[in-house]
């Protein structure tokens, strides 16, 4: 059974940091490109960041770039995202999601597994 579990969520004050992680089970992880997705209230899920199979290619939507990092460790089968100086914008729920190819992807439709989703809240 496919899982991806998120956690770390939680409410942070602007400026602070979060580190979300993404426990994968039940495909193989390692030969998936992996994304992070977020969808503020009212408003349509957008993506936010993205790794490679091995992590050596990253991409990020543009409000996030310089703070936010997405990585990886494929031995404990997880997903990682950094989230330094905090913006009350970037409250959200926050999902991990896999895709069924090597490379990275920035829309939805070329993700294949979706988490649950864990609540960032940042207040001003």
């Amino acid at each position: 059974q496919v899982q991806l579990v998120e956690s770390g969520g939680g409410l942070v004050q602007a400026g602070g940091s979060l580190r979300l992680s993404c426990a994968a089970s039940g495909f193989s992880f390692s030969t998936y490109a992996m994304g992070w997705f977020r969808q503020a209230p009212g408003k349509e899920r957008e993506f936010v960041g993205a790794i490679s199979w091995i992590g050596d290619s990253t991409d990020y939507t543009d409000s996030v770039k310089g703070r936010f990092t997405i990585s990886r460790d494929n031995g404990k089968k997880t997903l990682y995202l950094q989230m330094n100086s905090l913006k009350p914008e970037d409250t959200a729920v926050y999902y991990c999601a896999a895709r069924r190819f090597i490379t990275i992807a920035t829309i939805e439709d070329a993700y294949y597994y979706w988490g649950q989703g864990t609540q960032v809240t940042v207040s001003s």
